[in-house]
């Protein structure tokens, strides 16, 4: 199985430290993260990626804000620098709810005890927020399971299975979403084959996807993103399983760009189109995928394909990161709490109210 891709090393003096997902598969690479404008920059530049193990980075990047607190700062005046840490941290991707999500927790979690208790210690502040971070990666590691568990029943002997981008144990703190249920399939002694687009411009199915199943030991192929028609219509895909970074309350979905046509190419071709992703990719605030905020990437990712320029000077370019699946093109969404089949703003407020908001 692969290395945490994020994990923390020590007490609350300690570090986060993470795979550094550019160099794969080439090389693995762990990077020391001792603040948050390093941890800012490991986000914006995808040194960590994958909703859910930005959710957990997040977290454990209070810990390291904490560090920073002068010891004769006031608990109030902490807490308020707390928040402005998590803000700065808000912005360095702004599709992926986990990471508001995780924010938000541990921002509520310490704001409890200094309402309680204004006057308590910083020592006790920190502790507060790294049993908080420590909480969200334990729950991540569980939910990875679960997920595994609930999907694998859609993957059977035979089967070709198609993926977009990474939603492997690279994209989280446990052994991933979309992955998981390969992996669980793959316990259960089930016989599939992996296709996993290359996922441009930055090649995570090639490089990341690829890399963790053959590690599985898991048959796999990588495909060029432009190849999936041809072989769904050839009979070689069996279902699509992606994971997602955020689905509004309809169950419209964003996940990585590209996954929008290929829930129209397997509706077309009457494939099932399953998500796998944790309860708290869920924004129940936002009503539909037309609400989702889409991330607009640097220019050179499509410019440069590694030091190699391969479009003409002066030519203009759209590199948005994700799309939105609209819940129509969905078979299933599956969660650690169970499976949403055809998912519908009904359907997914019974779940919540049926598991547990």
């Amino acid at each position: 199985m692969v290395a945490a891709a994020v994990r923390w090393i020590g007490g609350v003096d300690g570090f986060l430290e993470l795979i550094d997902q550019r160099r794969l598969p080439g090389r693995l690479i762990r990077l020391k993260c001792r603040d948050t404008k390093q941890l800012y920059e490991a986000i914006k530049t995808l040194t960590v990626r994958g909703a859910p193990a930005i959710g957990v980075a997040v977290a454990y990047g209070l810990v390291l804000a904490a560090q920073k607190f002068d010891v004769r700062c006031s608990v109030p005046d902490a807490f308020k620098r707390l928040k402005k840490d998590a803000d700065c941290l808000r912005l360095s991707r702004p599709t992926a709810v986990n990471l508001s999500w995780a924010l938000d927790r541990v921002i509520r979690a310490v704001g409890k005890v200094v309402a309680a208790n204004p006057k308590t210690n910083l020592q006790l502040l920190r502790k507060i927020i790294m049993k908080e971070a420590k909480a969200i990666y334990q729950e991540d590691v569980e939910m990875c399971r679960r997920i595994g568990r609930n999907g694998q029943k859609f993957i059977k002997n035979g089967d070709g299975i198609l993926t977009h981008c990474n939603a492997g144990a690279l994209a989280t703190a446990g052994r991933g979403t979309a992955l998981s249920v390969m992996f669980e399939a793959h316990k259960k002694g089930k016989k599939f084959k992996v296709y996993v687009d290359e996922t441009r411009p930055l090649l995570q199915g090639a490089r990341l996807t690829a890399w963790e199943l053959k590690q599985a030991k898991i048959d796999v192929v990588v495909i060029c993103d432009n190849m999936a028609g041809w072989l769904m219509k050839q009979d070689k895909i069996s279902a699509v399983i992606t994971g997602a970074d955020r689905i509004a309350a309809n169950g419209d979905a964003a996940n990585k760009i590209g996954t929008y046509s290929l829930s129209v190419l397997a509706r077309g071709h009457g494939i099932p189109f399953y998500l796998a992703a944790p309860s708290s990719t869920f924004d129940l605030s936002i009503k539909s995928g037309d609400q989702i905020p889409i991330e607009q990437r640097a220019a050179d990712e499509v410019r440069f394909l590694g030091k190699e320029r391969i479009t003409p000077d002066g030519v203009e370019i759209y590199n948005p990161a994700f799309d939105i699946t609209e819940a129509r093109d969905i078979t299933a969404i599956i969660t650690e709490r169970g499976v949403i089949e055809k998912p519908s703003l009904k359907k997914i407020a019974e779940h919540f109210k049926l598991t547990g908001n």
